[in-house]
Parts: C-alpha cells; sequence; structure tokens
C-alpha cells in the first residue's frame, strides 16, 4: 500500500471515529460525566496520535486496531459498560449473571499487544523476536492493570456515587478486576498468534 492510499484509510478510520464519538454524545444513556469517564483515555490517545501523525505514523494494521478500540470505548460510554443492549439481550437469552460487554472489551484490547510490538521495533533496539513479543505483551498487561487501578481509585476519592458504580461495571462481582485481567491475557495471547500481518506491514515501510 502506497502512503498516499495509507493516508487516504487513515482519515476514513479516524472519520469512522469522529462519527461514532459524536453519536455517543447524544443523550448518553447515564449522562455525560459516566460518558467522560468512560472515554477519556481514549480521547487522549487519539489526539496524541493525531499530533504525531506527520512525525511517527503507525501502519494501517496498527490505526485499524486503534480505530476498533475506540469505538468499543465509545459504545460502552454511551450506554455503560453494563447496560449495552446487545449483550444484555445475550444475557437474557443465555439466562446469564451479567452484561458482559466489558469482558468482551477488554478481551479485544488484547490487540493492543500488536501496536505495541510496533512501536517497539521501530522506537527501540529490539527486534522480531520472541522476547519483543513477550516484553510487549508484558507491557500490554501493565496497561490493563494500571487502568484497573484508577478504577479502584475513582472508589477511594470522592464520594461513591452513581456514575462511579457505572464506570465499574463490577455488576457486584468481587473478582471484576480480575476477569478483566484475564480476559486481556487471553485476548494478548490470542493475537500474538496473527503478529505475522503486522511485520509484513513494517517491511513494505522499510
Amino acid at each position: 500500500m502506497s502512503r498516499k492510499k495509507g493516508s487516504s484509510m487513515h482519515f476514513f478510520l479516524l472519520f469512522l471515529i469522529i462519527l461514532v464519538a459524536i453519536w455517543s454524545l447524544i443523550k448518553p444513556e447515564e449522562g455525560y460525566m459516566v460518558l467522560l469517564m468512560e472515554v477519556f483515555p481514549s480521547v487522549f490517545v487519539l489526539l496524541f496520535l493525531i499530533s504525531r501523525y506527520n512525525k511517527f505514523r503507525l501502519t494501517t494494521v496498527s490505526y485499524a486496531i486503534i480505530t476498533l478500540l475506540a469505538i468499543l470505548t465509545f459504545i460502552g460510554g454511551h450506554y455503560s459498560y453494563s447496560n449495552v443492549p446487545l449483550f444484555t439481550w445475550i444475557k437474557d437469552y443465555f439466562d446469564l449473571q451479567r452484561n458482559n460487554y466489558d469482558r468482551f472489551g477488554h478481551f479485544l484490547k488484547g490487540l493492543m499487544v500488536i501496536v505495541i510490538i510496533e512501536i517497539l521495533l521501530r522506537k527501540t533496539a529490539l527486534y522480531k523476536s520472541k522476547t519483543t513479543n513477550f516484553i510487549a505483551l508484558c507491557i500490554t498487561l501493565s496497561i490493563g492493570a494500571f487502568y484497573e487501578i484508577i478504577e479502584w481509585a475513582s472508589t477511594k476519592i470522592g464520594k461513591e456515587g452513581k456514575a462511579t458504580k457505572d464506570f465499574l461495571g463490577m455488576q457486584g462481582d468481587i473478582w471484576d478486576a480480575q476477569w478483566d485481567m484475564t480476559c486481556l491475557l487471553v485476548g494478548s495471547i490470542l493475537s500474538l498468534f496473527f503478529i505475522k500481518i503486522l511485520y509484513k506491514g513494517l517491511e513494505k515501510l522499510k
């Protein structure tokens, strides 16, 4: 893929994110506070990537992953993770105990390991190896753990009101953080099986 075609695809992905972001702002189910708490990390990352686009451009594979994860976040922010309609229907249909959209989201966040590998290969002295994959896996899990700490800290700062409970999305499960990290781990390991796709994309940049 040429640089020009790649740029066109990147702008299309950004346009898609903007459309979903605008939709998420239209009467969010649990209010704007929950929406802000859920989408702030994604918005911060997106703004950073946009500001660095001309100086450090990722592959289309990585931008597609970031787009998917951003959209998942905006959907979760609009409804709150525990009330996404599709997964509420799945919960009722299969007689489950909880809405598992958050678990699904953490599983897909395992795709972040691919983006992190690209950054490591292009910005450090590391090269393609199982060691690089393992380091990227550790970084991915560290990011996930840091987010879980932020969620825990939100219950300790200020009052534990409805917005905080909706943000946490524990749905009465005291092992929610552990399940989230497990889903992230499984998603990351499975993502590593598709790492050859990224390697091919990086070879084209050389």
